[in-house]
């Protein structure tokens, strides 16, 4: 029997361009476990400056700052994600885990194919 299966990537766009999704979504959360965004990018196996730039592009088109970094001084600097950005990832996971569900529910159209 063929392995059949329904996917899902889901994102939300701005203006017709990508805004937030898996990678920003991945990436507030390990900022928010890690307390940095260099240690965040290195989890993702991604450079600083591609993580930089999602979080500039974050707090610059989103409504209000997703996360605000701290200078670095004796402890060095940090990262954390605002109180705006942890809504908005909640609400994020809560709208795809409802998407995936519904997939996971739906198999007439995999007995069908």
């Amino acid at each position: 029997m063929e392995n059949k299966e329904i996917r899902l990537r889901v994102w939300v766009e701005m203006d017709g361009r990508k805004f937030f999704g898996p990678g920003p979504a991945q990436l507030l959360e390990l900022i928010a476990e890690e307390g940095s965004l260099a240690k965040a990018a290195k989890t993702m196996g991604m450079s600083y400056k591609k993580a930089w730039d999602i979080v500039a592009d974050l707090n610059s088109r989103g409504k209000e700052p997703y996360v605000i970094s701290h200078k670095g001084g004796e402890k060095g600097g940090g990262a954390a994600v605002t109180a705006h950005g942890e809504s908005v990832l909640k609400q994020y996971r809560q709208f795809t885990e409802k998407l995936y569900a519904l997939k996971e529910s739906e198999t007439d159209l995999l007995k069908n194919l």
